[in-house]
């Protein structure tokens, strides 16, 4: 069954495994109905998505909560994966965002030595 409900603050720190290695998601506080227009500067800087932060300078946008809570999850995998941020924060001034918000992938992903990343043996 799906569940209209947009988490918000994905990220590490709110997610628990269980004994049989279930994810489970905490801290629903910023959790709201994903089927009113959202539009309230919500989450953790390192992992919001970049519409969340044109809140600042736009109140009058208007995003949608399950694309925020991908774009979160991405951050989360990159982390798992990498070890590290993939940025400080998605907006265009940021060095590595810039990078991506260019489509600067090669430079982007050079940052992060990705000839060594892509052979990671997995075991």
């Amino acid at each position: 069954m799906t569940k209209s409900i947009a988490h918000r603050d994905l990220k590490l720190d709110n997610i628990l495994v269980d004994d049989d290695l279930n994810l489970i998601l905490a801290d629903f506080g910023y959790a709201t109905s994903t089927t009113r227009p959202l539009n309230s500067y919500r989450g953790t800087k390192t992992y919001m998505a970049p519409e969340v932060k044109l809140l600042v300078n736009d109140p009058n946008i208007i995003y949608d909560g399950k694309a925020i809570d991908i774009f979160s999850a991405g951050v989360i995998l990159f982390v798992i994966v990498v070890g590290i941020f993939p940025f400080i924060e998605a907006k265009p001034e940021e060095p590595n965002y810039k990078l991506i918000f260019e489509n600067n992938f090669d430079e982007y992903w050079h940052n992060f030595d990705a000839e060594n990343l892509l052979s990671m043996e997995f075991k």
